[in-house]
């Protein structure tokens, strides 16, 4: 696709409400048992249940309310329920006979389906997680699609073996996905583009060559990932262009390529990422070797909590450790063939809303590369450990890192690139104590000219998940359509995690 393809790409995507799908159902359910949960893949690396629960090892209490999609004071839909297979016999006949306010309510078995879904307000929810399987057969695009249809909920589902996405929202107010399982898929796991009002909850995102869970295009986002696990993926989390009331909390990241990834770019709209919120996550050994990675993964591996080109983000109260380069890092984002020069500072706070109306720049003035420096991001009381390269990091390609304005304060960490950056650049206005930032400078440009270990194949891979968590009485909650997302977060209550195991 040519420089300014994908800006009319993404634009329809902003007036995609009622438009008809271009993509088909196979219509077929096959009824079975639950799919055994196997222990090591084929990379031979054993994967231990996640917790107790089997979804969460971080120690800290839920801090978005409520997360619990049957929560007695979650809002209900004033629909039918639609029982899939008995009252129609397929996902995709279920959804299209289907109005707003309606259950969809899938028995267990596996259904070799891509579902798109247009009407707003489903709830669309498996009776058993583990047994309740969507099932692309590296055939299908998308396990469900939801397109411009604002406030869907899809609940207590697998979707494997996509050849692009598990779960997928795009152009929509109000969505939420919880207890979903998506791996093995040939692009994201769970992804939300050009969508607000938006929560992820109680999911796992496993073995995708880009990210686990992805939220993109969109600012202010106000949206919400909590609870979930992120593993044998490309990135854990990516995140291009979003931020603005994003909450990324109480979370699972380990042994992707990399692990936290939110970046820049003018190959997606709503340039650049900004105000993207990172606490009390648990993220380490983020330097998988085996997994299926797109081109960034491989540039990005071995980093926990990476900000590439991000601007203005709060990461704090992680643990973070077991990093072959950066535990946290703040480093440019470099665009090879922009569609567009980078905004100015003052234009920053602008709503995605309004610069998705500019007009596209001349070609001629648009250079050939572009480099998206990390600004104003403030890393704060983290606990890092056994980060290889540095703990806390920032650096350049050429621009004075004493004018990009990060900070950093409070961090428990050994190592830093430059030297004494936390005496460098203090938080809250205070006075640098040091001001040498040319010695033990990361050299992340040194990146460029690494060798990796190659992509693996996304079909074969990564390992089955273990058994995950279900809703709390998914055979008899009401309708829960994504009316009341995301929920308030207290971000004051979130603690560093306890190290796994501890």
């Amino acid at each position: 696709m040519n420089r300014f393809g994908r800006f009319f790409v993404a634009a329809a995507l902003l007036s995609v409400a009622g438009c008809s799908s271009d993509s088909s159902s196979s219509g077929t359910n096959v009824p079975s048992t639950s799919p055994t949960a196997t222990t090591a893949g084929s990379n031979g690396v054993t994967t231990a249940p996640v917790g107790s629960s089997g979804t969460n090892t971080t120690d800290a209490p839920s801090t978005v309310q409520p997360s619990d999609p049957t929560s007695p004071s979650a809002p209900s839909g004033d629909g039918a329920t639609i029982n899939v297979p008995d009252d129609q016999p397929t996902i995709q006949a279920a959804v299209d006979a289907a109005k707003p306010g309606d259950l969809v309510l899938i028995q267990p078995g596996t259904y070799h389906e891509a579902v798109t879904v247009e009407t707003e307000n489903l709830t669309i929810r498996g009776i058993d997680r583990n047994a309740t399987v969507l099932d692309g057969q590296f055939a299908l695009d998308n396990g469900i699609r939801v397109v411009g249809a604002n406030g869907v909920a899809i609940e207590n589902l697998t979707a494997r073996n996509y050849t692009k996405n598990g779960f997928f929202w795009t152009g929509v107010t109000g969505y939420r996905g919880s207890y979903l399982t998506a791996f093995r898929n040939g692009d994201y796991g769970v992804y939300a583009f050009l969508s607000y009002e938006g929560q992820l909850d109680h999911s796992y995102g496993g073995g995708s060559p880009d990210a686990g869970f992805y939220i993109g295009g969109c600012y202010p986002c106000d949206a919400v990932i909590d609870h979930v696990v992120s593993e044998y993926n490309g990135l854990g989390y990516s995140g291009t262009n979003s931020g603005g009331d994003l909450y990324i909390i109480n979370s699972i990241f380990r042994f992707n390529r990399a692990g936290v990834v939110p970046n820049s770019g003018s190959y997606e709209l709503c340039y650049p990422e900004r105000s993207t919120t990172i606490i009390g996550n648990t993220v380490y050994s983020n330097n998988q070797p085996d997994t299926p990675a797109i081109d960034v993964a491989l540039l990005a591996m071995g980093n926990g909590i990476l900000s590439a080109g991000g601007v203005g983000n709060d990461i704090e109260r992680n643990l973070v450790y077991d990093h072959d380069k950066t535990g946290v890092g703040l480093v440019p984002y470099l665009e090879q063939d922009p569609n567009d020069n980078q905004p100015t500072r003052d234009s920053w706070s602008r709503p995605c809303a309004d610069t998705v109306n500019d007009p596209l720049p001349d070609p001629a003035s648009v250079p050939d590369a572009v480099l998206w420096d990390s600004h104003e991001n403030v890393v704060k009381d983290n606990v890092l450990t056994d980060n290889r390269v540095a703990d806390i990091a920032v650096d350049s390609a050429g621009t004075d890192l004493a004018t990009l304005g990060n900070s950093f304060c409070g961090n428990s960490f050994t190592t830093s690139a430059p030297l004494q950056l936390e005496a460098l650049a203090p938080c809250d206005g205070a006075k640098p104590t040091a001001t040498d930032w040319t010695a033990g400078v990361l050299n992340v440009i040194g990146w460029l000219g690494e060798t990796h270990p190659p992509s693996q194949d996304y079909t074969t891979s990564s390992p089955e998940p273990p058994a995950q968590d279900n809703v709390p009485d998914a055979a008899t909650a009401p309708a829960h359509p994504a009316t009341d997302v995301p929920a308030a977060v207290d971000t004051a209550s979130i603690t560093v995690p306890t190290k796994p195991g501890s």
